[in-house]
């Protein structure tokens, strides 16, 4: 199920700032080389997620799932001059796509990859984080906000996607993936910490703002 029409995602795209050259090579290198290429954020949601940093100019962005870059770079793009985007992936086959695409980027300094599981290397990184994104296993969904929203500023963002999962949120649940995910909306939905919204972006966005 798709939550807008390809007519109206058109004109969505044609009517907000153009994709760069770099993030559509990514994008078509993607779903040339790579394996699930819908899972690239891809040209409208990555704008949004560029607005949103600017918005921040966040000194620290944590990303859970790499993928191949172009989210990162989107939220790079907002980073105050000394900032750093920390970006995490478990795929060791992404590994070079991932360093060959942020590597053609002026912003480059300013991305540090991490391979490996998050719940492991998060702790570790003993950040306070001004925005979070997080597009990664959606089992974990709730393992990571719990492990990362206390190492969040007060007035930090916590961006979660595929929170709609199709439209399947919808329905009278009866896989395991989805209502994986209507749990985890529901905990965010009743949690007193944060200020919450669901944008219907691609396939659901959730913005967390923390008290």
């Amino acid at each position: 199920m798709e939550l807008l029409s390809e007519e109206l995602i058109d004109y969505l795209e044609r009517n907000c700032e153009p994709e760069p050259e770099l993030l559509k090579k990514v994008n078509r290198e993607t779903h040339l080389k790579v394996l699930k290429p819908r899972m690239l954020s891809g040209h409208y949601q990555g704008r949004l997620l560029s607005m949103l940093s600017k918005l921040l100019s966040p000194k620290r962005i944590l990303e859970v799932g790499t993928y191949t870059g172009y989210a990162t770079l989107c939220l790079a793009e907002g980073l105050s001059p000394h900032g750093e985007i920390h970006t995490i992936d478990v795929n060791p086959e992404l590994e070079q796509i991932i360093k060959h695409n942020v590597q053609q980027s002026d912003l480059y300094p300013k991305v540090k990859f991490h391979l490996g599981e998050a719940l492991k290397i998060i702790p570790d990184l003993n950040e306070v984080w001004d925005l979070v994104f997080i597009d990664a296993d959606k089992a974990n969904n709730e393992a990571y906000y719990d492990i990362i929203i206390n190492n969040v500023r007060s007035g930090g963002l916590i961006l979660v996607d595929n929170v709609l999962w199709s439209g399947k949120v919808l329905n009278d649940i009866k896989d395991k993936d989805t209502n994986v995910i209507h749990q985890f909306n529901n905990k965010v939905a009743n949690d007193p910490r944060v200020e919450k919204l669901i944008l219907p972006v691609r396939d659901g966005i959730f913005v967390i703002r923390k008290n």
